[in-house]
């Protein structure tokens, strides 16, 4: 082999370690974002979710100067919206505006259709929803620590109403009730409305739901508030006290929102959606339209929320083992 060969050869891995970087620039949109811009949602539109994403969604596109459109796609208790935008271009175009469950689904599931760390970019946290424990108003309590004594002397007596197996409302009793060794009935229903008009007949006795859904019921007093599974009280809520400072130092389990970007999206396009998403979060109307329902507008940093993300992930999968919930 001659010399000029020889240092024609020698000189292809360098050039192959420069292209991967050159590779990576070029697959940064130019000029981003050019046109509209989805943002998919496993909630049917209407809903608390829904409400929160799209306001949030109409303070971005004044930020990129491009429509953040909300779709819809809902079914298989969000599976479906994952795994479309873990499949998805990674250009930027495409997000998931996702809740709790995001962290939930690896604890009820064997297959998923996606990676639920691997398979996305995490944006950041956009808000958090804290739960409210809650009790019939016949209930002969008044606060948290009457309530534990109350199902203590009456150990699986006392009924809670969920919205479901392995939903958020079911795995944060699980966690309560395992925490103050206390028993009590689990009766699942098809979503926290139902549970919420039998907690209000007496059917049920307690429950656990995010502050935005229980707190009109509450309000008209037609269930009373003992708690929240925040680390702060909620001005949404003065005078209810959180589990964290009266009988479960540390217990804090609310529900969040935040937005993903398919895995192997340019780090400058999800710097440019982080950007939109703490602007929009920090909108002072945003704040006082959302404050008074209990819904904490958040932003975080994508780094931060990618390691919230694995204790998340983590957390639920200890609860729903303790809850006995066996995966599909």
């Amino acid at each position: 082999m001659d010399r000029k060969r020889r240092l024609a050869l020698a000189a292809l891995p360098a050039f192959g370690a420069m292209a991967t970087p050159l590779r990576a620039l070029a697959s940064e949109p130019p000029g981003w974002p050019t046109k509209p811009i989805r943002m998919v949602l496993p909630y049917a539109a209407g809903g608390p979710t829904d409400v929160v994403a799209r306001a949030l969604a109409a303070k971005m596109s004044q930020r990129f100067g491009q429509q953040v459109v909300v779709e819809n796609r809902t079914g298989a208790s969000g599976n479906i919206a994952c795994e479309f935008v873990a499949g998805a271009s990674p250009d930027g175009y495409t997000a998931l505006y996702h809740s709790s469950g995001f962290a939930i689904s690896p604890a009820l599931y064997t297959k998923l259709g996606y990676d639920p760390l691997g398979g996305f970019a995490p944006v950041g946290l956009a808000a958090v929803i804290p739960a409210v424990l809650m009790v019939n108003n016949q209930l002969p309590v008044r606060n948290v620590q009457e309530f534990i004594a109350y199902l203590k002397a009456r150990p699986n007596q006392l009924s809670y109403g969920t919205g479901g197996v392995g939903n958020i409302t079911h795995l944060a009793v699980a966690l309560f009730l395992r925490a103050t060794k206390l028993e009590a009935t689990h009766v699942p229903y098809k979503g926290t409305a139902p549970a919420m008009t039998d907690l209000i007949g007496g059917r049920t006795q307690f429950m656990l739901d995010a502050v935005s859904s229980a707190l009109p019921y509450i309000k008209d007093n037609r269930v009373r508030a003992l708690a929240l599974t925040s680390k702060e009280t909620l001005p949404a809520l003065p005078g209810v006290p959180t589990l964290d400072a009266t009988v479960m130092p540390s217990f804090v389990a609310p529900t969040w929102h935040g937005i993903f970007l398919p895995a192997h999206a340019p780090g400058s396009v999800v710097q440019r959606w982080n950007a939109a998403l703490v602007e929009a979060t920090r909108d002072p109307a945003l704040v006082s339209q959302f404050t008074p329902m209990g819904v904490e507008l958040k932003g975080s940093t994508p780094t931060a929320f990618q390691a919230y993300l694995k204790t998340e992930i983590g957390r639920w999968e200890q609860a729903a083992r303790a809850a006995g919930v066996e995966r599909e």
